[in-house]
């Protein structure tokens, strides 16, 4: 396998904050200290986050997402048109326990989508100037179809897009112009996050969707038809790959269901590189879904659980793999956690130590199975 991410032991993306800039964005927010402050704290551990995934043998660096509240609300707000709002819709998150209730801010699109500026653009080329040699620094960007997926239409303002083509025309020029800016700056492998196309695999989710004036059923096409005008322009050298998440918030989780109700479309529709897959547990089904994949495209099966701090074995993941290469070959097969293991500041329920035993789990299996 060529040094072309995604690598054979790879990871989501966001990794556990340290107390020091917790700490730091509370001040922050408080007006106790600057935004400047607060940027040399997120620089110190953005330096460090870097040579810690370095260190436990990841070739993929990422910033651990360490600037943001939200792994996808900070990018999204920063498109010309969008508002925050709060949102009064509480989403049911599921864990072991039960389960716990999230109300968040959301958005509303009141004017025409529009183009600004390269939204992490300074985050990249932060990363790329600390990045080790020999590694890769990798950028992580929510999918266009975050966008849309929570308010649906209503969220949409009816005078600025009667007409939703519209609306997707736009939103998929603004994520173009992303892209291109970024492979400007030398990112050469980008990641883009997404619970839709994860979530529509839950009948519960399609029927949410149809209650908003949506097509459950066909949602996903419309999402991957703006996901590829996104892409259309794609810099030469540019890896881009998804990530398909069911929920992860404090160690919690949104949607239930094996990937068959949009794996066709999803491997052949969608023009990705390599696509980041949650098999941590039965929530995720089976590999069956994965006959689908083209020649030529990779899959990143997410084997270990970035949700809770129990570690799996190397002969269980082995095993795993085996059963995977059944249905795709284990060439085109790479290895990661299942999930970011912070998507929001709050975190998952892990220590520092165990989110590296996890990550080293990763990177040791890697090597064994692919000798790399």
């Amino acid at each position: 396998m060529s040094d072309r991410p995604p690598f054979r032991a790879d990871h989501v993306g966001s990794l556990l904050r340290p107390k020091a800039l917790i700490d730091a964005r509370v001040k922050a927010q408080a007006g106790q200290i600057s935004k400047e402050d607060l940027r040399k704290v997120e620089d110190e551990a953005v330096r460090e986050a870097a040579a810690f995934q370095a260190g436990v043998g990841l070739k993929s660096i990422t910033d651990g997402e360490y600037r943001r509240g939200s792994w996808h609300m900070d990018f999204l707000y920063q498109i010309g048109g969008v508002t925050k709002v709060q949102d009064n819709l509480k989403i049911k998150f599921n864990n072991d326990q039960g389960g716990i209730e999230f109300t968040p801010s959301a958005l509303r699109v009141e004017g025409r989508l529009t183009y600004q500026k390269c939204i992490f653009g300074e985050d990249f080329t932060f990363l790329k100037s600390v990045t080790p040699a020999g590694c890769t620094p990798k950028l992580t960007i929510p999918a266009p179809s975050m966008m849309h997926y929570r308010g649906g239409r209503s969220i949409i303002d009816q005078a600025v897009y009667p007409d939703i083509e519209d609306f997707w025309s736009d939103l998929g020029a603004v994520y173009a112009q992303e892209v291109q800016a970024l492979g400007k700056l030398g990112c050469t492998y980008l990641q883009m996050d997404d619970t839709s196309l994860a979530y529509l695999n839950d009948p519960k989710q399609r029927e949410y969707v149809s209650s908003l004036g949506g097509h459950g059923e066909d949602q996903h096409v419309a999402y991957i038809k703006v996901f590829n005008a996104a892409l259309k322009d794609k810099p030469a050298g540019m890896t881009v790959c998804t990530h398909l998440c069911r929920g992860n918030f404090r160690s919690s989780w949104v949607a239930e269901g094996g990937y068959d109700h949009v794996a066709d479309a999803l491997f052949n529709e969608l023009n990705v590189d390599g696509y980041f897959l949650e098999f941590d547990d039965g929530r995720s089904g089976t590999f069956e879904p994965l006959r689908f994949v083209p020649k030529g495209k990779r899959v990143v099966l997410g084997l270990i659980t970035s949700k809770r701090p129990e570690m799996e074995t190397k002969d269980d993941i082995k095993r795993r793999l085996d059963e995977a290469s059944k249905f795709v070959p284990l060439d085109q097969i790479c290895l990661s956690a299942q999930c970011g293991f912070s998507s929001t500041v709050e975190g998952n329920a892990l220590t520092w130590e165990q989110q590296e035993a996890k990550l080293r789990l990763v990177v040791d299996v890697a090597r064994e199975v692919w000798g790399e």
